[in-house]
């Protein structure tokens, strides 16, 4: 059988740390998560075929990649379909950039070509699902794996195609959580079983995303004062302004319960009043958000997906309130999420 997009691809679940050995059900590799948009990509079936390029939900965007497309039908042999993410350099930086991803990922045809030569893209292949016209679904992961880097060896692949660097050293994988994570573009590792089959739309693997402490202010919440349910966090600018940076993960009711303790409502003057909040990155979903006195700083653990404006794309964690520290203490917008308070 010969697959044809949409595949919906298969996903990961969300872990806090790396299990050990014992917790183990079945022999794992550990793949480095990168910080880039999910894609699929089909070489033509034979002479004269169209590349296909499909995001995580399903959509053809070969448009907006010429740069892979026409990189895939000089390099790649035909009847390939490759699982992997898709990242952009920004040769100015000199540096992965999520921001000019995000800006290829929404430019039509028309300005495509352009922003391919200021921030070229680079498809990070981590697994294989078709070869040779011939589907892999069933196929453990060991085996696609050693099919992949057998394509890129045999066919002596280069830029733009990358193969994601891969281990069963646990040791080995730690330490990529601890220290390359400190690479722009690297947040963190995933987990696959070697011998599992690939099910799309099931989350049979597991990420661990790395995540740092450091602190901001609670300028809002959701739900009531007495019983908050989100937390709403800023730092403040260099002019002194509070900016929003980002929202925790609903609280647990013993954390909601200490924050209500020291929650006062917003006077005259709040700079968020009459401001709306996206309930995510990129969401048009309005948070119902309260504005509170802004002066409780909360310690949380960020992970190190964060845009150049230092807003970060993912929920953050909740650890406890810091009343040893006024907000002057905090790191100021834009700091990342590895400052910590004074």
């Amino acid at each position: 059988m010969t697959l044809r997009p949409p595949v919906e691809p298969m996903l990961a679940q969300a872990a806090e740390s790396v299990p050990g050995p014992a917790a183990l059900r079945a022999w794992v590799a550990y793949e480095q998560k990168l910080d880039g948009h999910r894609a699929l990509l089909f070489t033509a079936a034979g002479p004269g075929g169209t590349v296909l390029v499909q995001t995580r939900r399903g959509a053809l965007v070969q448009d907006r990649w010429p740069d892979l497309v026409a990189a895939a039908e000089a390099q790649l042999p035909h009847g390939l379909v490759l699982d992997g993410e898709l990242v952009v350099w920004d040769t100015e930086a000199g540096r992965l950039s999520f921001e000019a991803l995000q800006r290829r990922a929404a430019t039509r045809a028309r300005g495509a070509l352009a922003l391919a030569v200021k921030w070229p893209a680079y498809f990070v292949a981590f697994d294989l699902l078709q070869h040779d016209g011939q589907e892999l679904l069933t196929r453990p992961y060991a085996e696609r794996r050693a099919l992949l880097e057998n394509l890129f060896s045999v066919h002596a692949v280069t830029a733009p195609w990358t193969l994601c660097p891969q281990t069963t050293d646990l040791t080995k994988a730690r330490e990529w959580l601890e220290s390359w994570t400190d690479v722009s573009g690297v947040e963190g590792i995933l987990i696959k079983p070697l011998n599992g089959r690939y099910l799309p739309g099931y989350r049979g693997w597991t990420k661990i995303r790395r995540r740092d402490t450091t602190e901001a202010v609670i300028g809002a919440v959701t739900g009531t004062l007495i019983r908050p349910q989100l937390l709403v966090l800023g730092r403040h600018d260099e002019a002194g302004r509070l900016r929003a940076v980002g929202r925790t993960v609903p609280l647990r009711p013993e954390q909601a319960r200490q924050i209500a303790e020291q929650l006062a409502p917003a006077g005259p003057g709040h700079p968020w009043t009459g401001v709306k909040f996206a309930a995510a990155w990129g969401s048009r979903d309005i948070l119902d958000a309260i504005p509170v006195r802004p002066d409780l700083v909360a310690e949380i653990r960020a992970d190190r997906a964060i845009d150049r404006g230092g807003v970060f794309r993912h929920p953050l964690r909740f650890s406890r309130l810091r009343l040893d520290v006024t907000v002057e203490d905090v790191p100021g917008f834009g700091a990342g999420p590895t400052a910590a308070a004074g």
